[in-house]
């Protein structure tokens, strides 16, 4: 069995690149006349002594208001505000972070090395500062996941079976390859683990069962495709379904509607 690991840099399994390239990020500047302030969930923040820290508040808008590590202290000032909007199939990602992240920026130089480019963006606007401010952003996030994931910052979710190496390589085996035939011995030998100990790791890692987790990850690119517009008989191949039929089950069982009804109209996410 030929699995398409892609690896860092240096060499080691990439855990997050399959997820981060299904998500879909939406940045507004906070700080501009067509956004209301009050949206922003991410913020960075400076106190009269210079210290900087970095709030990401990724979940739903209704937490921000009674969330006190979005608010400035009275010593502190906001550099930048934005609205950062996430959807796509790798919103799960999103959704195992704590429901805010607070982090100060002299304790992470690699997370500071992104937020100057940031703060230069905001503070001296020049041509093609919108797009820069969108891409920076969507760096942040990327190394908030990160810092997330290496400071074990879930208790249970994604990002606690991605912490795991063994339990990530079945988890990132899952994302690079949701077509192939997966079967529970499978996913055990990839992680190196027995059966047994796999299934019990992973569902108290991650919250699912193996190939529950599977089913789920399944159908959210299902539905991503069929919304894009593919064909059901293609995606059903892609997504590791024996068939039209056994696809169209599972899909109708899990969203309330046929394949082809997502195709036509998109269905309403659970997320």
């Amino acid at each position: 069995m030929s699995v398409p690991y892609r690896v860092s840099f240096n060499g080691k399994l990439d855990r997050l690149s399959s997820l981060i390239d299904r998500l879909r990020v939406q940045v507004e500047n906070a700080r501009s006349k067509d956004t209301d302030p009050d949206m922003a969930n991410l913020q960075v923040l400076t106190d009269t002594s210079g210290a900087m820290r970095l709030v990401f508040c990724p979940l739903d808008a209704n937490l921000i208001d009674a969330n006190r590590e979005l608010q400035p202290r009275s010593d502190e000032t906001a550099l930048v505000a934005a609205r950062i909007t996430i959807s796509g199939v790798g919103k799960q990602l999103i959704n195992a972070l704590p429901e805010c992240i607070s982090v100060q920026l002299a304790e992470e130089p690699y997370l500071t090395a992104v937020v100057m480019p940031l703060i230069e963006e905001v503070t001296l606007p020049r041509c093609g500062g919108q797009a820069a401010f969108q891409r920076l952003c969507e760096v942040v996030v990327i190394r908030l996941l990160r810092h997330a994931m290496e400071q074990g910052k879930a208790d249970t979710g994604l990002l606690n079976g991605l912490a795991h190496p063994r339990i990530a390589a079945a988890l990132v085996a899952i994302h690079e390859a949701p077509g192939e035939v997966w079967t529970l011995e499978k996913l055990a030998d990839t992680a190196g683990m027995s059966r047994t100990q796999f299934a019990v790791t992973f569902k108290e890692l991650v919250g699912a069962t193996p190939m529950g987790y599977l089913s789920n990850w399944r159908l959210d690119i299902a539905r991503a495709e069929l919304e894009a517009g593919r064909q059901v008989k293609s995606v059903a191949t892609l997504c590791g379904f024996s068939s039209p039929a056994a696809f169209s089950r599972a899909f109708s069982k899990r969203f309330g509607a046929s394949p082809r009804e997502a195709r036509a109209e998109p269905v309403r996410s659970e997320l």
